[in-house]
C-alpha cells in the first residue's frame, strides 16, 4: 500500500505563481472568512450538481475535534515527510492538543473528475486539475456562479495552516467509479539552500502518491483505506461529490475568535441569508440544494427563509418576481431587458439582526433588494432609499436575464459580493449602470416618495396612530394609537377632566355609577384619577365600582403566527369579572379625520385576538377578564397598511346571574 507524503513546488525556470499571490486573489473583501467560505463553496458545488437526476444537491458543513480513535493518523500520515515548520506550519497545528477541521461536502454532484495531471488535455471535465493545481480557469459551466475560480483560495485562508484534504469521487471515461485523496497547501514562498546553492520556492505543497514523476492523488482502494484512517465519511457504492477538509479553521469574524458550536450557529445562519433562494421550493418542485451544519456531531438547523423574520420578505419578493407581478427593468439607450424585480411592502416590528443579517448591510430597517444572477445564488443586498417610516420595511428580488449574464459576472469581483460597472466598457458598463437607476425608480413607486424623500422630512410611524396627529383625529384623544372616545349623548357624568400635554386634545374620563356600562376607556401610560368605590361624586351620589381599562405603555409591532400585529397591553385595576371589545378606527394623514368604515378598496384593522400574560390567545370578538390582580393583557390588531390605526378597548360589567 502506498504511504502518502509531501511534494513542495520549486519554481521552474519559466516561473510559476507564488503562494502569496495566490492567497490574496480575494483582495480585502468585507465579507469575513466565513461568510466568503460558505458563499464560494455552495457555489462550487452548485455548479457542479448533477442535472439529470432532478435531485437536490446535498451541502453540508461539519466542524469537530479529531477523536483519539483517528488523531494518530492524522499526525502519522499528514506529518510523514512534511515541510519544515518554517515553510509550512502544519507541525504546529496537528502537534498542539486537540486537532480541529471543517468539512465542507457536497453530494449529488459531479465530484472533481477529469484528467489528474495538467499538461493533459480533455474535451469536457478538467475539475480536479482546475482545483487542485490550476489557478484562474476560465469557467466552464453555463450559467455557473464562479467565474475563474479564485474563490478556491477562501480554502487556504481559513485554514491555520493553510492546508486542506480533498476527498472526491467521480465517474471515470469508462462510466466507472473513481475515489480520489490528495492534500493541498499554500503558505509562502521561501528559499532552501541545497547542494551548495539556494532553491526558490512557490510556497505550494501537494500530499499524496509520490512514486511518480508527478505526485498524485491516492485513488480507488488506497483513497478509501486512507480516508478510513482519516475518519472520513466513504463513499456510497453509486455516490459521487466532495468533500474538502479544512485543517485548524480559523473561526473568527470581526476579529472575534469564535468558539465551534458559535461558529456553527454562525455558518448555519449565513447559509440561510446567502443561499435561501435555493432552499425555497420553485415552480412545483422541491428545493435545489438541501443544508446541514453539525458541530461535534450536533446538528445546528439552518433557518427556514419562509419563516426567518427579513428573509421572508425576499421570498415574497421573489414569488412576486417570477409571477404576473414582477416589474420587468430595461436600459433604453442602447435597448436592452436587464431583468425582472420583485418588490413587496408591509407593516412590521423592527427586526433583531443576526450577525449574518449584520454582515449583509441588513439592521432594524428593512429596504433592501436581493441581487441574483441567473444561477439564483445572493450577490448583494442593494439597499434603497430608507422608508418614510420606521414600522415600514420593504424588500426586493431582482434577477438578471439569462442573455445579461455574461455582463454581471464580468462586473463581480473575485468575491462575487458587488456589480461595479466601472471596470466594463460601453455598453455593458452603461447595462449594470442603469440597473440601479431602475432599482431606485421601482423603490420610489412602491414608496410613493415622487422622487425620494428630503433631507429633514418628518418620518412617521404608519399603522399607529401618534400623538402628532391628534390634530387630525377629530373629537378623540390617543397617545401611540390607544383612543378613548365618549358617546353622543351620554348621560355618565364626569367626575374629572385631564389636558393632555402640548397640543394634545382634551381626554375625558367617565364615571358610571351603579355598575352600568361604560363606554370610556383609559389613557395609556398615564395612571387616572378614577373613583374608589366610596368616593362622592359630583352629584352627591356615592358611586360603585366602575370596570375600567389601563393601558400599559404604547403599542408595539410584534409578530404572531408569521404575521405582524399592533399589540396595545392593558390592565383591568378593578375586582370585577369584566367583558371586553375593541373598537379600531383608522386615521388617513391629510384626510381631517377618523374612519370607522374602510375607503372603497382599502383594508381596516381586524382584532387578531386577546392575548393572556401565558400568551394563550383568544380570538373571539369579546372576551370575559376578571380584573384586580394586575395581570397584564394584550389586543393583537392586525394594522391597515398605509394607515394610522386606533384602538380602544372596551369594558362592561359582567352582571352576576
Amino acid at each position: 500500500m502506498t504511504t502518502p507524503g509531501w511534494f513542495s513546488q520549486p519554481y521552474p525556470p519559466l516561473g510559476a505563481s507564488a503562494a502569496e499571490g495566490i492567497r490574496n486573489q480575494l483582495g480585502r473583501p468585507e465579507l469575513d472568512l466565513m461568510t466568503i467560505l460558505v458563499r464560494e463553496s455552495a457555489q462550487n458545488s452548485w455548479d457542479a450538481h448533477l442535472e439529470d437526476t432532478g435531485l437536490p444537491v446535498d451541502y453540508r458543513l461539519d466542524l469537530w475535534t479529531v477523536s483519539p480513535a483517528h488523531v494518530g493518523a492524522w499526525r502519522d500520515l499528514l506529518l510523514n515527510d512534511a515541510p519544515a515548520a518554517a515553510y509550512l506550519p502544519l507541525r504546529d497545528s496537528l502537534r498542539r492538543g486537540a486537532v480541529q477541521v471543517l468539512a465542507v461536502s457536497d453530494r449529488g454532484t459531479t465530484g472533481l473528475g477529469g484528467p489528474t495531471r495538467a499538461d493533459r488535455a480533455s474535451d469536457s471535465d478538467r475539475d480536479f486539475v482546475s482545483f487542485i493545481r490550476n489557478i484562474g480557469e476560465p469557467r466552464d459551466t453555463a450559467l455557473g456562479g464562479g467565474t475563474y475560480g479564485f474563490g478556491k483560495g477562501i480554502f487556504y485562508l481559513i485554514s491555520k495552516p493553510g492546508v486542506i484534504i480533498v476527498h472526491t469521487r467521480c465517474r471515470s471515461a469508462d462510466g466507472s467509479y473513481e475515489t480520489r485523496l490528495m492534500g493541498c497547501a499554500m503558505w509562502k514562498s521561501y528559499v532552501v539552500d541545497e547542494d551548495g546553492g539556494k532553491r526558490r520556492y512557490t510556497g505550494r505543497h501537494w500530499w499524496g502518491d509520490t512514486s511518480g514523476d508527478v505526485i498524485e492523488p491516492l485513488t480507488g482502494p488506497e483513497a478509501e483505506g486512507v480516508a478510513r484512517r482519516l475518519g472520513l465519511k466513504p463513499f456510497g457504492a453509486a455516490e459521487t461529490g466532495t468533500t474538502i477538509v479544512v485543517v485548524d479553521p480559523l473561526l473568527q469574524r470581526d476579529d472575534e475568535t469564535l468558539k465551534p458550536v458559535e461558529a456553527a450557529d454562525y455558518l448555519a445562519d449565513t447559509l440561510a441569508w446567502h443561499l435561501w433562494p435555493k432552499m425555497i421550493e420553485t415552480g412545483g418542485g422541491g428545493p435545489a440544494m438541501r443544508f446541514s451544519v453539525s458541530c461535534d456531531g450536533v446538528e445546528h438547523p439552518v433557518p427556514d427563509p419562509r419563516t426567518t423574520p427579513g428573509l421572508k420578505m425576499f421570498v415574497a419578493a421573489y414569488e412576486d418576481m417570477v409571477g404576473p407581478n414582477g416589474l420587468a427593468l430595461d436600459c433604453h439607450r442602447p435597448k436592452r431587458h436587464l431583468g425582472r424585480l420583485g418588490l413587496v411592502k408591509r407593516i412590521m416590528p423592527p427586526l433583531v439582526p443576526t450577525l449574518a443579517a449584520r454582515m449583509v448591510g441588513v439592521d432594524r430597517l428593512l429596504h433592501h433588494v436581493c441581487l441574483m444572477r441567473p444561477a439564483e445564488l445572493v450577490v448583494t443586498y442593494w439597499q434603497g432609499v430608507r422608508p418614510p417610516s420606521e414600522n415600514l420595511g420593504y424588500a426586493g428580488t431582482f434577477r438578471a436575464d439569462t442573455a445579461m449574464d455574461d455582463v454581471y459576472a464580468q462586473a463581480e469581483p473575485p468575491t462575487h459580493d458587488a456589480w461595479h460597472h466601472q471596470p466594463l466598457e460601453h455598453p455593458d458598463s452603461t447595462f449594470v449602470r442603469t440597473t440601479f437607476t431602475r432599482l431606485a425608480e421601482s423603490v420610489d413607486g412602491l414608496l410613493n416618495l415622487g422622487g425620494g424623500v428630503r433631507d429633514g422630512a418628518a418620518k412617521v410611524a404608519l399603522g399607529a396612530a401618534s400623538s402628532m396627529f391628534s390634530g387630525l383625529v377629530g373629537g378623540a384623544w390617543g397617545i401611540g394609537g390607544a383612543t378613548a372616545y365618549a358617546k353622543p349623548g351620554s348621560t355618565t357624568q364626569a367626575v374629572s377632566r385631564r389636558r393632555a400635554k402640548a397640543g394634545d386634545a382634551a381626554a375625558e374620563e367617565e364615571y358610571v355609577p351603579h355598575g352600568a356600562a361604560s363606554a370610556g376607556a383609559g389613557v395609556p401610560g398615564v395612571p387616572g384619577d378614577w373613583p374608589e368605590p366610596d368616593e362622592v361624586s359630583a352629584t352627591g351620589r356615592r358611586g360603585t365600582p366602575r370596570p375600567r381599562v389601563q393601558y400599559v405603555g404604547e403599542p408595539y409591532y410584534d409578530e404572531r403566527k408569521g404575521a405582524t400585529v399592533l399589540v396595545q397591553e392593558f390592565r383591568l385595576p378593578v375586582a370585577l369579572s369584566q367583558r371586553v371589545r375593541i373598537e379600531l378606527a383608522v386615521t388617513l394623514p391629510g384626510a381631517g379625520g377618523r374612519e370607522t368604515e374602510p375607503p372603497q378598496g382599502a383594508r381596516m384593522p381586524e382584532l387578531a385576538g386577546w392575548e393572556d400574560s401565558q400568551g394563550v390567545v383568544s380570538d373571539t370578538p369579546t372576551c370575559v377578564m376578571q380584573g384586580g390582580d394586575g395581570r397584564i393583557w394584550r389586543a393583537l390588531v392586525l394594522p391597515a397598511p398605509d394607515t394610522m390605526t386606533e384602538i380602544g378597548v372596551k369594558v362592561e360589567a359582567v352582571q352576576a346571574s
